[in-house]
């Protein structure tokens, strides 16, 4: 006999202006991935808490400048204790919290960045709900396509994340360092990771669980102290270090200047017609350089609209 799903809803008011759907495919970045999902109106993801997978379904009630976004959480033990944990978790997560009243005053002095801040207001930054993900996801999609990257993650989820049933179909939670563990170096390469990158991500997962690696506590170090601790971790360069800053640790300052597609964006906003390297993106940035992780994902959801995923100028009041 399963376990009794119980269910528990409540609100999140984001500071405005919030547009879901723009930041939900900041997160998601393509469509075929498993661990988040949107509809078209709702995002779904299976989180763990306290060794339970409970399901969030997340969607906007009010408009753009007056938002409010209504949660249902179902699973076994949702119930009205874990409200705190979850509000906090989708926070981060959907960045409903930070405020990009600056970049707005920079972008009003310049023609370019105010042409773009405008077709993407109401897209935040996001953040993976733990910076153990944003490394996982990190090296899973080193020196490959992201499109690749992701459905390798996939599979890693599908082979080892907790999981919940609903409406007939199984979904899966990214999986927790103890349960990557459960899954063998041979298996990890049939999913599609290198030998060298099974190793780092096994390694950083046994860390985690004998308590030897805290990774929550690069929180609070400054970014030079940060990327110290991450360059000393198997598997980690600086591209690496530098994603897990911006996504993994919310510091919206930071392009990840050896990341190919990002330079590649850049390049065409900017009508560069040579290739950018390191130095080169952080030179082009210039005035912009403080919201250069901004910069990147509004870039990353100019090209995800291209491909058609998202609509831009589609509705933005919802109720």
């Amino acid at each position: 006999m399963g376990a009794r799903v119980e269910s528990v809803s409540f609100t999140i008011e984001p500071l405005a202006p919030f547009r879901l759907d723009l930041t939900v495919w900041v997160l998601r970045r393509r469509p075929d991935y498993v661990v988040d999902r949107w509809d078209g109106r709702t995002y779904r993801r299976v989180l763990p808490l306290n060794g339970q997978p409970i399901e969030v379904a997340v969607t906007q009630i009010g408009p753009m400048e007056t938002p409010c976004l209504h949660v249902v959480a179902s699973g076994p033990g949702a119930g009205d204790e874990v409200v705190p944990a979850l509000r906090r978790t989708l926070m981060r997560m959907l960045g409903t919290e930070v405020d990009l009243s600056g970049f707005t005053r920079l972008a009003a002095g310049d023609p370019a960045l105010a042409e773009l801040a405008t077709r993407l207001r109401g897209a935040k930054p996001t953040r993976y709900p733990t910076v153990y993900e944003a490394l996982v996801n990190a090296i899973a999609c080193q020196q490959i396509t992201l499109t690749f990257g992701l459905r390798i993650l996939s599979r890693l989820a599908q082979e080892c994340g907790m999981t919940i049933q609903r409406d007939g179909e199984t979904h899966v939670a990214f999986p927790r360092p103890e349960d990557v563990l459960t899954v063998s170096p041979d298996r990890l390469r049939e999913l599609g990771f290198s030998r060298q990158k099974a190793r780092a991500v096994l390694e950083l997962s046994e860390r985690l669980v004998d308590g030897s690696l805290d990774l929550e506590s690069l929180e609070g170090l400054p970014d030079d102290a940060a990327m110290e601790r991450l360059l000393a971790l198997r598997g980690v360069g600086r591209w690496t270090a530098e994603y897990v800053l911006l996504r993994g640790l919310g510091r919206v300052h930071i392009f990840p200047g050896d990341d190919v597609g990002g330079r590649n964006n850049l390049r065409r906003w900017l009508g560069i017609e040579e290739a950018l390297d390191y130095d080169g993106v952080q030179r082009v940035l210039g005035a912009w350089r403080d919201y250069g992780g901004l910069l990147y994902f509004y870039l990353l959801l100019s090209r995800i609209a291209e491909a058609g995923h998202v609509e831009l100028d589609g509705p933005r009041d919802t109720g």
